[in-house]
């Protein structure tokens, strides 16, 4: 009987956690913002990408201002809301910039999203904030 009490209590949490897999993110995701439509991509092996205005920057390895560059991005899914890093960094000099954002899912499929360009990450979502949805292949 405390077997099945047991199993009964656990099988929620671990559930709970299997929808909290990194890879919830994976695959491209689409919105808009001021009316510019524009998506952000995660790739399963650890890359991003930006697409804004069918320009694609980020990436294995992109080329901005004449500079090679690749993008990577970290997810924390310890936290409240959901952190999110996207690491910039110039191939030739190893030199990184880190972007802070924060998101939310909605629904499976769909998340609130926040991005900072400061060094400062958001810590709410506000007028700035996009929703993107993910693109089924």
């Amino acid at each position: 009987m405390k077997r099945l009490i047991l199993i009964i209590v656990l099988i929620p949490f671990f559930a709970f956690n299997i929808q909290n897999n990194p890879e919830d993110f994976v695959g491209k995701r689409v919105g808009s913002d001021n009316n510019d439509v524009g998506a952000v991509i995660f790739e399963k092996d650890g890359y991003a990408a930006f697409e804004i205005g069918g320009q694609i920057m980020g990436g294995k390895e992109f080329v901005i201002n004449g500079k090679r560059g690749q993008m990577t991005y970290s997810i924390n899914k310890e936290t409240r809301p959901i952190q999110i890093d996207f690491i910039l960094t110039k191939l030739e000099s190893g030199e990184q910039k880190t972007l802070l954002a924060i998101a939310e899912f909605i629904e499976e499929d769909v998340i609130n999203f926040a991005l900072s360009f400061e060094d400062i990450r958001p810590s709410s979502f506000d007028e700035k904030s996009v929703i993107l949805t993910r693109v089924k292949p």
